[in-house]
């Protein structure tokens, strides 16, 4: 599998690009990024690339592309919605419109419980959520959407946001009541890896929009199949 990874650099991203480049299954990693990782990997190859409204220039580069997991995002808060809709919206969109044309690839965008699939909530992030997801589900390929709760991260996986660094910092010793009193709201960077390359792989997944339950469910049949291939 051929993986083409937006946000790599993040919170999220970090957590999904260690879980593809532990996965036997996965023959490459394309990161796209504005700036170096910092760390190399055999099958890790970076594009800088700097303009995430436009990646046509990028097209020819995602011809082999087997799958593509965008964890790109920012939070609303501080931002007006001309801002949070080019981040969340345009670049989404923008690197969707740059893959090649084929019907078996995936597509999983991370986008959020609570996401407004109607486009008319008064809550701006999540309308904006809502029509990205809308329109990524209409494309031609296989699309889900991920609608994660809380997520812990895993394995030095740290956000890059300092108020969000030390909340999850703050909060880490509180994962395993979360995960006990609020297993539906939950999961993990760990975990939202493994789904995705569960969902990605031939039979995918039966729900195209996927809470917590199910992230953590089909992480865990991963893990199982990683277990039996000896990885």
């Amino acid at each position: 599998m051929n993986v083409l990874l937006f946000g790599a650099s993040g919170m999220i991203g970090q957590g999904v690009l260690r879980e593809c480049l532990l996965d036997a299954q996965v023959t490459s990693v394309v990161a796209v990024v504005r700036r170096p990782l910092g760390f190399t990997h055999p099958e890790l190859r970076e594009i800088v690339h700097q303009d995430f409204t436009d990646f046509s220039s990028l097209a020819g580069q995602f011809e082999s592309v087997d799958a593509c997991f965008f964890c790109l995002g920012v939070s609303s808060a501080g931002r007006s919605e001309e801002e949070y809709r080019r981040i969340t919206y345009d670049y989404t969109l923008a690197a969707a419109r740059a893959l090649p044309t084929n019907p078996s690839l995936t597509f999983v965008y991370v986008s959020g419980e609570g996401t407004d699939s109607t486009e008319s909530g008064r809550s701006m992030w999540a309308r904006v959520k809502g029509r990205t997801e809308n329109e990524l589900l209409a494309m031609p390929f296989h699309a889900y959407m991920f609608r994660p709760g809380y997520i812990q991260p895993l394995h030095g996986a740290t956000s890059r946001t300092p108020l969000y660094r030390w909340l999850y910092v703050g909060l880490s010793w509180l994962y395993p009541l979360l995960r006990r009193v609020l297993p539906r709201h939950v999961t993990t960077t760990e975990n939202l890896g493994r789904a995705m390359l569960a969902v990605a792989r031939p039979g995918g997944a039966g729900e195209r929009i996927l809470y917590s339950p199910e992230i953590n469910r089909a992480a865990a049949q991963a893990a199982e199949g990683r277990k039996s291939a000896g990885r």
